[in-house]
């Protein structure tokens, strides 16, 4: 029997809160550095933003020599592992883009990016699908309460019904000022027990080097789907840890 993938999806309505760069960051680490199997199907329309990282990672690898050895050496030392797809897709077939996939292959994690609004059907439809939703906020008072907003009526309307496969639904600092959290998120994580929605451990912090990506200076990539984000980089980014405890999660 061929196994079935964990659906995870990086979910909130507040635009800006950076859960399209979570889903390839953490989908590249978990695929080139882990060693598992991961999908991405993105749904975010207009915008499909990682679908268009993509296109322009896979067209500075045609056009740059240096692009192109580095994508030749990875292949080599992964054994021929192959680049994970990248589905531009709709909330509407993305559930339908994901069984095509796993038609074809086994994965072992696939990663929907999906748009915000719950007033549309088969949005609603497609986070009843997912096994876990990771909603990442900051200690910013309109992106909070929007992101809790977000999950209370996620809780209400699917999960409690008992109409959705959701396993779990995990709160991820994202955008921290500085190396450690401050007074004020003690404050904000009080509110958010409250309302019974766990936190992740792991936060992750704010840095211009989540912007960084192919380019002609070859400098050291972070955001990229067809490589992991540079070793010198992930250091103190916290992207391995928060994939380790991601994992943890998903088990």
């Amino acid at each position: 029997m061929k196994k079935e993938p964990k659906y995870v999806a990086f979910s909130t309505q507040k635009g800006g809160a950076g859960k399209t760069t979570l889903t390839v960051l953490v989908a590249s680490y978990l695929h080139y550095v882990k060693g598992y199997n991961v999908a991405v199907i993105d749904c975010d329309f207009p915008q499909h933003s990682i679908a268009d990282l993509r296109e322009r990672d896979f067209k500075m690898v045609d056009d740059d020599e240096y692009y192109k050895g580095m994508a030749y050496e990875q292949i080599t030392r992964l054994d021929g592992k192959k680049f994970y797809p990248v589905v531009e897709s709709s909330t509407e077939e993305a559930l339908n883009d994901a069984e095509a996939l796993c038609e074809e292959e086994e994965y072992d994690f696939i990663f929907f990016d999906l748009p915000g609004t719950l007033n549309n059907k088969d949005l609603v439809v497609a986070l009843a699908n997912m096994d876990y939703i990771i909603a990442p906020i900051a200690a910013d008072r309109f992106v909070l309460e929007s992101t809790l907003n977000y999950l209370i009526a996620v809780r209400d309307t699917i999960v409690n019904p008992g109409k959705s496969n959701i396993k779990g639904m995990h709160l991820l600092w994202n955008l921290v000022d500085g190396r450690e959290k401050s007074d004020l998120y003690e404050v904000y994580e009080a509110v958010i027990k409250d309302l019974s929605f766990p936190v992740m451990k792991t936060f992750v912090p704010n840095s211009l080097r989540f912007r960084k990506e192919q380019s002609i200076s070859h400098k050291a990539l972070f955001r990229s789907t067809i490589f992991p984000a540079d070793k010198a980089l992930v250091k103190g980014s916290n992207i391995d840890a928060l994939t380790d405890e991601l994992l943890e999660i998903l088990k």
